[in-house]
């Protein structure tokens, strides 16, 4: 009687194999899929979902000792759009199977640059490109689905981790920011973006916050090239400033104001003085504006503006104020989102 059960079992395993490609069904480990920008770096983690269903997991289901596909039916891929650093080792962009070795009180996780495996039955050692060490750790709650997660995540590192059961086991990944910056700025003025004097502007920006005003120069100067802009003749301003030529940045800034909109002239307004955490003179301008403009349609902007320096100075009370003043004077859906970009944005960097 055991005998026909499991025959019937194969039998009818059998047959949901061949019948996969005409009919979706619901899955025992259903499909996922997570990611995570780290910077300007895109990790993602495909992978299937199996169930603990009262089984004993660790040194039982999946075994000690032996590869595992660190997840079920397909291997587990995880892909990253530059090169990375797992565990203080390289690794360069692509996508790779993730393959592990669970033990007791360390697992040897396996990046491996064949992808297409059912399981582990085709793993190949000789492929591995990188191969990490990783402590486990117990859980308080058990986790009845396997699940990837990111955790702790800045712009340069995040802890990629599979749970299950009642083990975590956390794997860290960083990124040379600056590296991988450079070279995404590199790679978007070479392409779509090589004609648009913003884009140019904005790396100008970038280079002159994080330690190179030559390049940011010769950004700026691109920029110029391809079209005078407020933006454009305000960056060079900083640039020349941050270089010591406070003269040619006062021309410069003057020439801006004589091309600015208004939206730009709040901006930079009240922006300059925030980037530098000149809170009370940002919130003076701002006041001082709406006093003197008190019929003007970019009001919203000035309201948005006092919500974002409120925000930074640490008073959410007045912070709400202003995003609700400026939401009721926003005159379209594109405004609106402006502002709840705004009101995101800060909601994000109180965290």
């Amino acid at each position: 009687m055991k005998n026909i059960a499991i025959g019937t079992a194969l039998f009818l395993a059998a047959l949901n194999a061949a019948g996969q490609s005409a009919i979706r069904l619901p899955e025992p480990s259903p499909a996922a899929t997570v990611g995570q920008t780290i910077g300007v770096t895109d990790v993602t983690i495909t992978y299937h979902r199996p169930a603990v269903n009262k089984r004993k997991i660790w040194n039982g289901l999946v075994p000690y000792g032996s590869p595992w596909r660190s997840g079920a039916n397909e291997n587990t891929t995880i892909s990253v759009s530059t090169p990375v650093k797992v565990e203080g080792q390289l690794l360069p962009a692509g996508t790779y199977a993730l393959y592990a070795i669970p033990d007791a009180s360390q697992w040897t996780m396996i990046f491996s640059k064949f992808t297409g495996d059912w399981g582990v039955y085709n793993y190949d050692r000789s492929e591995d490109v990188v191969r990490v060490t990783v402590t486990p750790q117990m859980l308080a709650d058990s986790e009845e689905r396997l699940s990837y997660r990111f955790d702790d995540v800045t712009n340069s590192s995040a802890i990629a981790s599979l749970r299950w059961e009642k083990l975590r086991v956390p794997i860290k990944i960083e990124i040379d920011l600056k590296a991988t910056v450079r070279a995404s700025i590199s790679d978007t003025l070479r392409g779509g973006k090589h004609w648009d004097p913003n884009a140019w502007a904005a790396a100008a920006r970038w280079e002159l916050r994080n330690g190179d005003p030559d390049t940011a120069l010769a950004y700026a100067d691109h920029s110029l090239a391809l079209g005078t802009t407020f933006g454009g003749w305000r960056t060079k301003a900083a640039v020349l400033e941050k270089m010591g030529d406070a003269k040619g940045a006062a021309e410069l800034r003057d020439r801006a104001a004589s091309i600015a909109t208004e939206a730009e002239t709040i901006g930079s307004g009240y922006g300059v003085p925030l980037s530098t955490k000149k809170y009370d003179e940002s919130i003076s301008y701002l006041n001082n504006y709406a006093a003197a403009h008190p019929a003007s349609r970019e009001l919203w902007r000035v309201y948005t503006g006092l919500g974002e320096v409120y925000a930074a100075k640490g008073d959410p009370a007045k912070a709400k104020e202003y995003f609700d003043k400026a939401l009721a004077a926003a005159h379209d859906t594109a405004e609106k989102t402006e502002v709840w970009d705004s009101i995101n944005t800060a909601a994000a960097e109180a965290k």
